[in-house]
């Protein structure tokens, strides 16, 4: 039986979602242009800290998190099976890894007979992605067809891919896409088995944090455990690494359930419930600090718990103004929202055209106007994700 508050939209998730993704449009895109402030960058690996770049993934994670209660609960109010959901759970993951492995590969090129480059491979996948995964109207009979063209490129395109040395297209690793997709799976299926015990996903929240803290290195470069052990085999078997992209997942879903359960408290409790479990994080992550430092690149326990935290605040004073009706801001951002595969994906087309055609950003483009200039390219993509839904053309899966 489906959780009939799962049923309604979460307006707040959207809006998370949709300014993560903005985002992660902006900083992705800083790479064009020089002088950016290093706050705004991503750290380096051993550096002890973390910038704007480093909190929109994980960011991303958790606002994904909390959307996987209402996906699945809106599943079962339409009297879809447990199993059907699950192959629907797999699929979901099989088209994140596909679309991943495609992309972080996107720097090598195509057979050497073609004469084709990195953009040109990168530009077919994309337009593979979306004649596979495109969500086309009911009644267009053309959409199977179409299908099986994109599939037949993909596929052209795995069999034909060279490196600049000669390799072959491989998962060396599984990109952004990827990642998302194992922490996808992973939290996805945790709420399929647990949906009725929602506590013991709490304990399992707790065994990610235990996983990172075992495995994950100290300040001193050591671990808690010898690098060869079964725990952390498992974990790899998994793909969870050392939890920490299935651990933000994991938050998201935890307080799409917290929601849920003070649901009938003011707004005010609320507000204090989600504050102080926020506090808490925070203080478990202050303390997490002493032993580990904070890194993106490794995943530390201090830069899951920290993001953890400032998610769960962002996301309470979204839906504060989502209650009151303060929402008119959104406008702009709302296909983010909604369509934020497709605008995720809208980069590396420009990426290529403009590669193609030669087209750089000039040396003068420096910070500040250089920021400016990434926040309009991130608007653009949002515009194009927007003109093209109205095309039918949307990427969902």
């Amino acid at each position: 039986m489906a959780d009939s508050f799962y049923s309604r939209r979460n307006g707040a998730i959207d809006m998370l979602r949709g300014l993560t993704m903005f985002l992660m449009v902006f900083v992705n895109d800083l790479w064009s242009v020089e002088g950016v402030p290093h706050f705004l960058e991503h750290t380096a690996t051993q550096e002890d800290g973390m910038g704007l770049a480093d909190v929109v993934f994980p960011m991303f994670l958790f606002a994904m998190g909390m959307s996987i209660p209402y996906a699945i609960e809106r599943r079962f109010a339409k009297g879809i099976p447990g199993e059907k959901t699950f192959g629907h759970i797999l699929s979901r993951t099989f088209a994140l890894l596909v679309m991943g492995v495609f992309l972080v590969n996107a720097n090598g090129h195509m057979a050497p007979f073609l004469g084709c480059g990195a953009w040109l491979f990168s530009l077919l996948a994309i337009i593979g992605f979306f004649l596979v995964w495109n969500a086309y109207p009911e009644g267009f009979k053309a959409g199977k067809w179409l299908r099986w063209v994109g599939i037949g490129l993909l596929i052209f395109l795995a069999v034909t891919y060279r490196t600049q040395k000669g390799g072959y297209l491989s998962a060396r690793w599984w990109g952004i896409l990827g990642m998302i997709g194992w922490a996808y799976l992973f939290a996805a299926t945790a709420w399929l088995l647990c949906r009725k015990r929602p506590g013991i996903l709490s304990v399992l929240w707790l065994g990610l944090i235990g996983l990172n803290m075992l495995v994950t290195p100290m300040r001193d470069g050591e671990t808690m455990l010898d690098t060869h052990n079964i725990i952390n085999d498992f974990a790899r078997a998994l793909h969870l690494d050392n939890g920490a992209s299935a651990l933000m997942a994991l938050g998201g879903v935890l307080v799409a359930v917290m929601d849920r359960n003070f649901a009938r408290e003011t707004i005010g409790r609320r507000l204090l419930y989600t504050l102080l479990a926020a506090g808490t994080i925070f203080c478990l992550a202050t303390a997490a600090h002493e032993d580990w430092i904070i890194s993106k690149n490794i995943g530390t326990l201090p830069w899951c718990l920290y993001v953890t935290a400032l998610s769960m605040v962002l996301y309470t004073i979204l839906r504060l103004l989502e209650e009151k009706g303060w929402t008119g801001w959104f406008k702009p951002f709302a296909p983010a929202g909604t369509a934020t595969l497709t605008v995720y994906l809208l980069p590396d087309v420009y990426y290529a055209v403009a590669e193609a055609f030669g087209i750089s950003s000039p040396d003068w483009l420096v910070a500040p106007l250089g920021l400016l200039k990434c926040v309009l390219f991130a608007f653009l993509c949002i515009g194009t994700a927007w003109a093209l839904g109205k095309a039918n053309i949307k990427l969902k899966i």
